[in-house]
């Protein structure tokens, strides 16, 4: 192993201004490789107890035949890791030869056995042969150096074994689970899991053992994304083997939420060609699970081909990507500086625009209080391109119009005009707030400079590169690069009639610049409704509203609604997971900003919920453990009663409010 001269400490992908994916070495799992110019594989986990094996073997078929190329088990014990060859046994008589992947957590000796029989094992450095107590632990160099020496010896006879049986390994860091030494030492944080990895891969390299998977899941997206990204700068630093990545966000939900999510965090890595294989952790039946991650990664089969050119180019990243930090730019009404991004809704394809039709954007028309009221997905601003619109808006709402338009009305104050770069010219402003909208082809350097000198100038910035994430990121990166602080909103414009594809491309295209503190706002819209009815079209505005939020808050950037941790089921779990998170989602979903972990087991209980306020834990048959934040607050609730218990200490801790029906 000898270290690698970077040519920038920011780097962490081949090409920021092309899609090019990270070259890593094939590593061979049961006769599929991954990595090298392998495709991008797609895999899932089972949910059924892994001593039920006919149960198992009928899960795995299905999820084969949903697109799975690889297949994990949990295997907690030796009893289960042994069970592992049962069910191999039976794949294969069924023909099925998908490769097996034993998932293991806190014990060595069930890996070893494991190790024999499947194609690959996975452990979490956090808890395969360190401690985690939840215990501050003060470590000088001598003894920390004791505590590798001991995991080192822990871990050489897997790495034997593995090396004997051509078996491979994931060494798979989670957020949520890093050892009270890893935390002593670096905290809660992404160097944390990265060094986690990275004192396992180093003895795997002593021990000249390199077939090799490496992951780093996190809950949190921003943590997720800065983890991997170091994790390959620091190996290129190191000069350590450039292994596969397996790419996940973990707990992501269910759903929509579940869906974006995912791709905020995996598309974002995909973008700079990073990952091998994707895994997406719904809290719903595994088979579901490969058709999304199948969806997710298709869009860069071609991707090399569709892409053009950037206009502004960049070697190297002007800030840096390994932490979160918002872009800072001017405050022109509530937009830019410390605000929240703001959510545009696009009803310039409406041949009218009523009243009622506000309801699809969060805002409520109370007639028997005669007012409006808001929900937490209440749109800031309305663009209603040539049309003016007829009524008085509430307050919590500001309209946008095209400049033709804006120009002919008598009373300019409270409507904001939308210029294109050819109007600029002569055009007359508006005191408070002018918007511009631009392509990132249409952004030269010189425009650069007459846009920065308009007063009180907002970008709405879109692309029609098929690269989109970097092709706006290369304006953004610019404008690091020139100081320039105009606030700018993020416009995704497509024409995806598959739901599911809409949502993991936009979160993807959207969420990997906000997820790095890039975008003052959203605008999202599509050609597709234009011939169609208003009932259509106000159905797609409603549906783009909602997804513009989903985006914000899977990105961490603006929190409007409970948010829910919850894993996926696996044979651990020790309650019906989806039956539990629609119960706990229906009784608390009105609680802004609150975070709730649900976790099937103590495995994926107190660390993997590291994010979240409170948490629902399963500690055996019908018991569960609730807590505040990572503290145990009650023990062995019985099932029954702990969701009512579960709002007593989120109401005893003052952050319950009653829900309330503002439609009326």
């Amino acid at each position: 192993m000898c270290a690698k001269t970077l040519k920038s400490p920011f780097s962490y992908c081949d090409d920021l201004n092309r899609y090019k994916r990270r070259k890593t070495i094939p590593v061979n799992i049961g006769g599929i490789e991954m990595g090298g110019d392998n495709p991008i594989r797609i895999q899932s986990m089972t949910t059924v107890d892994t001593m039920d094996t006919e149960g198992s073997v009928e899960e795995i078929l299905r999820m084969v035949e949903a697109g799975c190329e690889y297949v994990r088990i949990t295997a907690p014990s030796i009893k289960e890791a042994q069970n592992l060859q049962n069910i191999k046994d039976k794949l294969r008589k069924r023909g099925c030869t998908v490769p097996l992947v034993a998932d293991i957590h806190f014990t060595p000796n069930a890996a070893e056995v494991a190790a024999k029989i499947v194609e690959k094992v996975r452990i979490n450095p956090g808890n395969y042969a360190d401690k985690k107590k939840f215990e501050f632990i003060e470590y000088d160099d001598a003894t920390y150096q004791e505590e590798l020496d001991r995991i080192k010896e822990k871990f050489t006879p897997l790495v034997e074994i593995c090396k004997e049986h051509g078996t491979a390994m994931r060494i798979g860091t989670n957020h949520g689970s890093l050892s009270d030494r890893i935390l002593s030492r670096y905290g809660d944080t992404p160097m944390g899991m990265v060094e986690s990895a990275l004192e396992f891969l180093r003895i795997c390299d002593e021990l000249d053992y390199h077939n090799i998977v490496i992951s780093m899941k996190a809950s949190n997206t921003q943590v997720m994304v800065q983890a991997y990204r170091l994790l390959v700068q620091k190996m290129d630093e190191e000069g350590l083997k450039p292994y596969p990545l397996h790419l996940g966000v973990t707990e992501a939900g269910d759903g929509e939420d579940g869906r974006v999510k995912s791709a905020v965090g995996i598309g974002t890595l995909l973008e700079d060609g990073l990952g091998d294989t994707v895994r997406v952790s719904l809290t719903e039946d595994p088979e579901l699970e490969a058709p999304v991650a199948r969806k997710l990664v298709e869009r860069y089969e071609t991707r090399e081909k569709d892409q053009k050119e950037f206009p502004i180019q960049h070697d190297v990243a002007p800030k840096n990507p390994f932490q979160y930090e918002k872009r800072a730019s001017v405050e022109i009404e509530n937009i830019g500086d410390h605000n929240v991004p703001r959510v545009i809704a696009d009803f310039s394809n409406n041949a009218s625009i009523e009243v009622k039709d506000l309801k699809n954007i969060g805002h409520f028309y109370l007639p028997e209080l005669d007012k409006w009221g808001m929900n937490d997905q209440g749109a800031d601003y309305i663009y209603s391109g040539q049309q003016k619109i007829s009524f008085m808006l509430p307050n919590g709402l500001k309209e946008i119009v095209d400049y033709s338009t804006w120009n002919t009305l008598e009373n300019k104050d409270e409507v904001y005009p939308l210029y294109n770069l050819a109007e600029l010219k002569d055009a007359t402003f508006h005191q408070s707030i002018n918007f511009l909208r631009a392509s990132e082809e249409e952004l030269t350097e010189e425009i650069d400079e007459t846009i920065a000198k308009i007063p009180n100038l907002v970008l709405i910035l879109s692309t029609e590169n098929a690269h989109a994430m970097p092709a706006l990121r290369s304006v953004l990166f610019d404008f690091y690069k020139k100081e320039i602080g105009i606030p700018v909103i993020i416009e995704r414009s497509y024409n995806e009639p598959d739901q599911e594809k809409l949502q993991l491309h936009s979160a993807t295209d959207i969420g990997g610049l906000l997820i790095d503190g890039m975008g003052d706002g959203v605008m999202l819209s599509t050609n597709l409704i234009k011939e169609q009815a208003n009932d259509a079209i106000l159905a797609s505005i409603k549906n783009f509203n909602q997804l513009a939020f989903g985006i914000l808050q899977a990105a961490r950037t603006r929190m409007t609604k409970t948010e829910y941790i919850s894993c996926p089921s696996c044979g651990r779990t020790l309650f019906d997971l989806q039956e539990t998170t629609a119960m706990i989602r229906k009784r608390t979903d009105h609680l802004k900003g609150v975070k709730i972990g649900i976790m099937g087991c103590i495995v994926n209980g107190p660390g993997e919920m590291a994010d979240a306020d409170y948490g629902y834990v399963g500690s055996g048959k019908g018991k569960i453990t609730l807590y505040k934040g990572q503290e145990v607050v009650k023990r062995s609730v019985n099932s029954e009663n702990a969701v009512d218990e579960l709002i007593n200490i989120i109401r005893e801790d003052g952050n319950w409010i009653e829900p309330e029906n503002i439609e009326g």
